[in-house]
């Protein structure tokens, strides 16, 4: 991981942790209603709007030249705003918007960075949480080539089931995601000239014949602590099916923290996660992960 990354990590956390003392220095009468958001967001299936703005920092390694010195910037944008259908039931129409500030694409000159909008992606589906504290959620996942730099464009555009199992238990909340995700018509449009590891961790590569099929989801799980403060961490892993031996599994191993604040009368989620890749694509794929979270908590709109 080069220089200039950790020293980006190192003074956002070092804001953030800040942020954090000075909020709770100003608010420790609110510590218990911090500590009651906290552990409603805890819930996967809370009523609760939230405006995500996840932020991660990647450090990549691999057999290609260069592969080593590579790392990316990231700034995405993912409102929730869940709809209650009846007690218990929600409907999720969740886009995610990614920026890209800086991703290191594979061309025949070897490495080049870029940046750019993203590939949005956006899931529709509908949670239920069961008298007995499981919670199911069954939806659709989508995810569309808008990349504004063609290297950075996904090679096809992606559709598939989604599921969710979670608990709540008395310590907080854990849970897995999976889903599935199939490539609609070719990848004719994409840069033939270039690939990239995309942030989210699918190995995509624009002359691939056979498509796209990709397993992938997440885990997660929340630790409730005092004050609002939490143990938590949420990393996504993926399998593509169709990339070569040695570059299909990515997963990482993952801890962090997040504290609920308030500044004025508006809950903020504040976290930092860090995740290391036990699994990674052999050639080129993400070693080190970094990912800071700040969300407002807002009133639903309807």
């Amino acid at each position: 991981m080069d220089k200039l990354l950790v020293r980006k990590i190192l003074v956002t956390n070092v804001l953030l942790l800040l942020s954090m003392c000075v909020f709770s220095q100003e608010q420790e009468s609110a510590g218990e209603s911090a500590s009651d958001i906290a552990r409603e967001l805890a819930n996967p299936n809370a009523t609760l709007g939230q405006m995500l703005f996840p932020i991660d920092f990647i450090g990549y390694s691999g057999d290609i030249s260069g592969a080593n010195n590579q790392s990316a910037t990231l700034i995405s944008f993912q409102p929730s705003l869940p709809i209650t259908l009846s007690e218990g039931l929600n409907l999720y129409v969740r886009p995610l918007i990614p920026m890209v500030i800086s991703q290191p694409t594979i061309t025949s000159n070897g490495f080049e960075q870029k940046s750019g909008l993203g590939n949005i992606s956006a899931d529709v589906a509908i949670g239920k949480t069961w008298p007995s504290k499981w919670i199911t959620l069954v939806g659709v996942f989508g995810g569309f080539k808008t990349a504004t730099d063609a290297a950075l464009k996904a090679s096809h555009t992606t559709i598939g089931p989604e599921f969710m199992v979670a608990k709540l238990t008395d310590f907080g909340a854990l849970g897995l995601i999976v889903s599935h995700a199939w490539s609609l018509g070719n990848g004719s449009d994409a840069d033939v000239n270039s690939s990239s590891v995309l942030p989210d961790g699918l190995w995509a590569l624009s002359q691939n014949p056979d498509g796209i099929s990709i397993t992938a989801g997440q885990y997660f799980y929340t630790i409730n602590l005092n004050k609002g403060w939490q143990i938590t961490a949420s990393p996504t892993y993926t399998y593509n099916h169709n990339a070569e031996e040695g570059n299909k599994f990515t997963f990482p191993l993952a801890t962090g923290f997040q504290k609920v604040i308030k500044a004025g009368k508006i809950p903020i989620r504040l976290g930092a996660q860090y995740w290391y890749y036990v699994a990674s694509p052999e050639a080129f794929g993400p070693q080190h992960q970094f990912r800071l979270t700040v969300a407002p908590v807002i009133p639903l709109p309807w």
